[in-house]
């Protein structure tokens, strides 16, 4: 950050800087007076806007509620439209099997001896049942022995880290009182118990390609699917209302029974959500899990729920319930301070942690949720279950459990908190762990392997009808960056432009250059400018975008020995002594881990990183078209790798920029984020920040290059680029081949292909732009417009 650094009186010899006197702003702005890293002091003012806005989410949630509270069935009708987007934000929208039962297990033949239990209440079995056509689930049914109906059937999920054996009291691993499924069997009831995906890393990986991680099991599942507008959560949540299926479906002797669900830890939070979305479920107990979800980014990243914030908390999802039962449980929350430990060949995985429970949040957020829905006549629907003066209670306490049962009609105490369990089996079988993980997996690669068709009806389909075609563009534009990258509607700031000059070279000007967005919230870059310019005269500009943790000095720098110069090799300033203006932006992906958590904090509000970065560029580009000396119709971008993904997502929306070129970056994008059968995967690295809210059924690289076009497009790719092999980019540029020509405009794109590795090759993408700039003009008399009807 040499440049960032300077006074107005320093000198940047390393850059080319020979001023010999106070750098002097722009005409017609202000000094620039900012001192230190204006990379770093960014980011914080972005994570400062986030967290003002993340506080406030609570007190405006109440526009997407107009609640109805002249009956529970008014009340039912007015939230379905608020149970259905949450539906859709943990991706619970895939159809269940309706044949589904409750299978035994139990193995047969050999001699093997059953692993079944039989205490003098009741019968312990594990059982398979459907949740898709390709998923099934696992756990252990508890039976009532006594040939009477069950009194009440309870699905009861443990944490993540515990297994369905533990929770009935035939494995070791919790103390009697808390093995609350054991404890309800044995007033009765039929449990079921269904195993949550574990936070172990052994299959976060592909053994057929030799890539590990350490990512938790449910972060390997969470990555792919996030990309595919599915979630771990909403599988979860499936997986027990398919326990519901099977056990309703099993005979007419079941209807009628009362259903309850109870969950500790992540178990906790799946049973929050189940019953929020299903009203078979007439109680539920929440144990470990309820409270305050304003600092969600610092949970473990399988939390992450894309918009949840706006919309809901946990007082929120539980007012879904009412006025069926809620009970909440301040129990000891699981121990969780991050993911398995990196090790030899085993890393990449997104830091979090599950932070130990605060009695005063836990009862703020309880009462809060009693008062979103207190005008609802009968007893309050929340119950909050805790020790003297707030002290926490065992997990699954005689209280919450006897509170449980008398929720669904059933006057029977909960069992002895002594475990009366015998014929213990084996702990759980990897193998069933593996199957379960890469059975999700399965599932979520075939997703993957379908959503081309899904994408294909969205935009492909409109291909044959060229006046069609560009008007579903202008909507899929808006849908991209409101539902897709999330649209930052903040009101913009006056920019108040502040500049100082940095560079005097032989054929231009260099001023740093710092412009208001949204409060707390800056752009900054440098600004080239020719020192041939006529009075009068408008020239085009080029953007030229650095890549993953640069700067804009990285792009201007044209000593081979600058850290930048082997993969930007100086373009920005070599644009410039061809007579183009140039502006070299900062994008705010710098800091590592820092810039990693803007989009955890960004997510749960709707918004992404790149909700800034195109805020940015709205403002940047507007002010550059009041500049005298600026075409404001010919306002190009060239950006390379982190630059490249700009070069896709940021033209696509703001629509100053008449052509955009993608480098080092262009790729079958989907397929880069999903698969886990390819080593280029971002599956197996540590940029947890990449997979974009259900871009996979929405919006690959080729379709956001039909939000760009009738504009030209161009991309740049070395056949050494790590990125991606050659055959993923050709593939997906294809479509974009197919769709410029059946438009009529065929030569307003191109691919350049060089032999060379991750860098700026500067030879077609130059002449591109020369072309469709007409830089200089008169040279290309056929090249008129760039944004015709």
């Amino acid at each position: 950050m040499r440049t960032a650094l300077l006074g107005t009186v320093q000198l940047l010899v390393s850059a080319g800087l020979v001023l010999a006197q106070p750098a002097a702003p722009l005409p017609g702005t202000a000094p620039l007076t900012a001192t230190g890293d204006l990379s770093a002091q960014m980011v914080e003012g972005i994570d400062r806007w986030l967290m003002h806005e993340t506080a406030r989410t609570a007190t405006n949630r109440a526009r997407y509620w107009p609640r109805d509270f002249s009956s529970p069935a008014a009340y039912e009708k007015s939230v379905e439209p608020n149970r259905e987007r949450l539906r859709r934000m943990i991706g619970a929208v895939d159809e269940r099997d309706p044949n589904t039962s409750l299978l035994s297990v139990l193995p047969v033949g050999g001699g093997v001896p059953l692993p079944i239990v039989v205490t003098a209440s009741f019968r312990a079995e594990p059982v398979r049942w459907l949740v898709f056509k390709e998923v099934t689930a696992s756990g252990w049914l508890l039976s009532p022995l006594k040939p009477t109906s069950p009194k009440c059937f309870i699905v009861a999920i443990p944490d993540a880290d515990q297994t369905p054996e533990m929770l009935a009291g035939i494995a070791p691993g919790l103390p009697g009182e808390s093995q609350f499924a054991r404890r309800l069997a044995e007033a009765g009831c039929t449990v079921l118990i269904p195993a949550l995906l574990d936070r172990r890393d052994e299959f976060s990986g592909n053994e057929k390609l030799k890539r590990f991680t350490n990512q938790p099991h449910r972060e390997w599942i969470y990555r792919q699917a996030y990309e595919m507008g599915r979630h771990i959560i909403g599988y979860e949540v499936q997986t027990v209302q398919a326990g519901l299926d099977a056990f309703h479906g099993q005979s007419a002797a079941a209807k009628g029974i009362r259903t309850g669900v109870i969950g500790y830890g992540e178990g906790g939070l799946i049973a929050l959500y189940a019953a929020a979305l299903d009203a078979r479920i007439n109680a539920v107990a929440v144990s470990g899990y309820f409270g305050a979800r304003e600092r969600l980014w610092e949970e473990p990243i399988y939390r992450n729920v894309a918009g949840l914030l706006r919309e809901f908390g946990d007082a929120e999802i539980a007012s879904l319930i009412a006025p069926r039962k809620v009970i909440v449980e301040f129990s000891a929350t699981p121990k969780i301070n991050g993911p398995p430990a990196a090790r030899q060949g085993r890393g990449g995985a997104a830091p979090g942690k599950i932070a130990e429970a605060d009695f005063a949040v836990v009862e703020a957020e309880v009462e809060r949720a009693r008062g979103l829905v207190g005008r609802l006549s009968g007893p309050p629907f929340v119950a909050l279950v805790h020790g003297s003066e707030g002290a926490e209670v065992p997990i699954g306490s005689t209280k919450t459990l006897t509170q449980l049962l008398a929720s669904l009609g059933v006057s029977t105490p909960p069992g002895a908190t002594t475990n009366s369990a015998v014929n213990q089996p084996k702990k759980r079988d990897p193998s069933e762990r593996s199957s379960a993980v890469r059975e999700w997996e399965s599932f979520t690669q075939k997703l993957f392997r379908e959503s081309e068709r899904v994408r294909d009806a969205r935009v492909w389909s409109q291909l044959g009808d060229k006046t069609a075609f560009l008007e579903a563009t202008r909507t899929n534009r808006e849908f991209f960056w409101r539902e897709v990258i999330g649209k930052l509607d903040a009101p913009k700031l006056p920019p108040n432009p502040r500049t100082r000059q940095i560079y005097d070279q032989p054929k231009w000007t260099g001023y740093e250059v710092m412009l208001d967005v949204v409060p707390d919230v800056s752009a900054w870059g440098y600004l080239l400018v020719p020192k041939d310019l006529k009075p009068g005269e408008k020239r085009p500009v080029v953007v030229c975008q650095h890549g993953l943790e640069g700067v804009p000095e990285d792009t201007v720098a044209d000593d081979p020995k600058h850290k930048g110069y082997g993969a930007y090799k100086g373009f920005a300033a070599k644009l410039a002594e061809r007579g183009f203006i140039v502006y070299a932006p900062h994008n705010p992906y710098r800091g590592q881990d820092k810039f990693r958590v803007l989009q955890r904090k960004a997510n749960p509000l709707g918004l992404s990183l790149f909700s800034f970065i195109i805020a940015q560029h709205e403002v940047t580009t507007d002010w550059l078209a009041l500049l005298p000396f600026v075409d404001p119709q010919r306002l190009a971008f060239y950006g390379l790798s982190y630059g490249g993904k700009t070069a896709m997502r940021v033209p696509a929306v703001v629509e100053r920029y008449s052509l955009s070129i993608c480098s080092a970056d262009f790729n079958e994008w989907v397929q880069k984020c999903v698969t886990t059968e390819s080593p280029y995967s971002y599956m197996f690295t540590g940029e947890y920040e990449m997979p974009e809210w259900n871009l996979g059924h929405t919006f690959n690289y080729a379709e956001m290059a039909s939000l760009i076009a009738p504009r030209p497009f161009m991309v740049e790719r070395g056949h050494d680029d790590g990125v991606a092999p050659d055959q993923w980019v050709a593939y997906e540029y294809a479509k974009i081949r197919r769709m410029y020509d059946k438009l009529g405009i065929g030569e307003r794109t191109e691919i350049e292909f060089f032999d060379g590795p991750h860098t700026i090759n500067g030879v077609g993408t130059f002449q591109f732009l020369e072309k469709h700039l007409r830089w200089p003009l008169g040279e290309n008399p056929k090249s008129k417009t760039l944004h015709p009807e």
